[in-house]
């Protein structure tokens, strides 16, 4: 019997090193929330039996077997030698038009901080090889070189789910008349002045990811690869794009062929809590409150004003707050807060004395909130959050409120509605069954689409034609012009036309009254 076990437990490493991939994963952003969907990524392919590495910003102190890191630190230490960060709170009513254009400056220094780190020229240089590159898609689009040095299958990574800036890069169709720009905070069902801000919004997009953008990704990538194809040769040639998105919280939108839904993946069955963690939700008689802003807001950054209706209001409160705070101390904190730099976040979402997390909007919150179906209190403020929390609001499973406008009264108000009315948690565990009915897990479904496009030696058959057609065909400027210029010309010959008749009948008239 034991010479059975062993001999099983042979195959199944011999299995293990057969299906087992060589994968390189690039997800160099300074962002700790991209990050944390890298590397769980990352390290869920990795349990899986295949050989990961990954390019990054930040290190990953308990590396699973078959994890490697290549931890790019001079990118956290530029940042932090960049001076003082900008404070978010303020930009919450930045304009949606500045936003896009200040979005792509952003990372150019930082590709080329990669393209000059020495362990990312050592990697470059070696005789490694790799089955496929996923390179996340967010303004680093000279990254799409690295598969293309490796000889491998390109694999895009949407961290927000499918929006304009992966959709033009597989020729994805987004209608404008219900689906909003995701740095807008629109609804499906838009009036017509939003249908035509967003209409507008689109061109303008497009023009500075056309004039802008690729050109100057381009520009970077023939700096330190004189060689190397076109831009247009490389980021149109994805063979997967991996999604961070789901029904259940995003709008449903069309998917070209090679676009696959794998949002969820990064949450973890709840590990154990910290023992005085435990001790405080286990006594909360009626219920705990999590609020958290994310890793990227600073809370202590917010207006002092809305601080004071905040702790005003949570101090009232018969429940019991954990509150994600940036410093050691947080004056005047009320008897029924407890403040951290840090929190197990989906251990407390999953403990059944949570009743609501008021969050920022965030995607990778909201995707834990709907997957352990907890309600939601949402301060969106920049980016893609006002968008999220517009859905969180449509979908019925919390409530949105901008946090400029926060007063004593509405803070109340919204918190008795969320948590007194049934309806928010009755949706929110729909909301949770729905992203949980799959037929197999989303980090499963990343794997099984992997091996497909590696053993299908990059899946070009899932490629669609529009990827081929120059814009003009694409968005058939030369059949609009043919129609509105025939339609112009018959115009011009009906005008004349008439004019014609009308002078001949006016001859004809006066003829006949000089006859009488």
């Amino acid at each position: 019997m034991k010479a059975i076990l062993i001999y099983l437990g042979i195959l199944q490493c011999f299995a293990l090193s057969v299906n087992g991939l060589k994968l390189l994963c690039v997800f160099p952003l300074p962002a700790r929330s991209h990050y944390i969907l890298g590397n769980e990524l990352a390290k869920g392919l990795a349990n899986l039996g295949h050989e990961v590495t990954i390019i990054a910003a930040f290190e990953e102190n308990n590396p699973p077997k078959g994890y490697r890191s290549v931890w790019i630190s001079e990118i956290m230490e530029f940042k932090e030698a960049s001076g003082k960060q900008p404070n978010m709170f303020e930009m919450e009513n930045m304009s949606p038009f500045l936003q896009m254009i200040f979005l792509p400056t952003v990372t150019p220094p930082l590709s080329e901080m990669i393209f000059n780190s020495t362990k990312v020229k050592a990697l470059l240089n070696s005789n490694e090889s790799f089955d496929a590159v996923i390179v996340e898609q967010f303004f680093i689009e000279c990254m799409t070189y690295i598969p293309y040095h490796f000889k491998a299958p390109l694999i895009l990574f949407s961290t927000i789910g499918a929006n304009r800036w992966i959709n033009n890069l597989v020729a994805n169709p987004a209608n404008p008349s219900y689906i909003p720009d995701i740095l807008l905070s629109f609804g499906s069902d838009m009036t017509f002045y939003e249908r035509l801000y967003n209409f507008v919004f689109d061109i303008a997009s497009d023009l500075v990811l056309y004039q802008y953008v690729y050109p100057k990704h381009n520009t970077i990538l023939h700096k330190y690869f004189p060689n190397a194809p076109h831009l247009s040769k490389l980021q149109y040639n994805a063979s997967l794009v991996l999604l961070n998105s789901h029904e259940s919280i995003n709008q449903a939108v069309p998917h070209v062929p090679n676009m696959i839904d794998i949002g969820g993946f990064h949450v973890n069955p709840p590990k154990e809590l910290p023992e005085d963690l435990k001790d405080f939700m286990d006594n909360a008689k009626e219920g705990v409150i999590y609020f958290s802003l994310g890793s990227n807001l600073v809370p202590s950054n917010m207006p002092q004003e809305k601080k004071n209706i905040i702790l005003k209001v949570l101090g009232s409160r018969k429940e019991k707050i954990l509150w994600k705070w940036n410093e050691d101390q947080l004056e005047n904190k009320p008897s029924n807060v407890m403040i951290s730099k840090w929190f197990p976040q989906q251990a407390i979402l999953a403990h059944p004395k949570c009743k609501l997390f008021i969050s920022h909007g965030g995607l990778l919150s909201t995707i834990e909130t709907v997957s352990l179906g907890i309600p939601v209190l949402a301060f969106p403020i920049y980016g893609d959050q006002k968008l999220n929390a517009k859905r969180i609001d449509a979908k019925g499973f919390g409530i949105a409120i901008t946090f400029s406008q926060i007063t004593e009264q509405g803070l109340r108000d919204a918190l008795e509605e969320v948590l007194d009315n049934p309806k928010y948690l009755e949706n929110a565990k729909l909301a949770s069954r729905i992203i949980h009915d799959r037929p197999i897990k989303p980090i499963e479904l990343a794997d099984y689409w992997i091996k497909y496009v590696v053993r299908h030696k990059g899946a070009s058959h899932l490629r669609v034609a529009g990827l081929d057609l120059p814009l003009y065909k694409y968005y058939m400027l030369d059949v609009l012009a043919c129609v509105f210029g025939g339609i112009a010309l018959l115009a011009l010959l009906l005008s004349k036309l008439s004019k014609k008749i009308l002078k001949t009948r006016s001859i004809m008239s006066q003829s006949k009254q000089k006859k009488n």
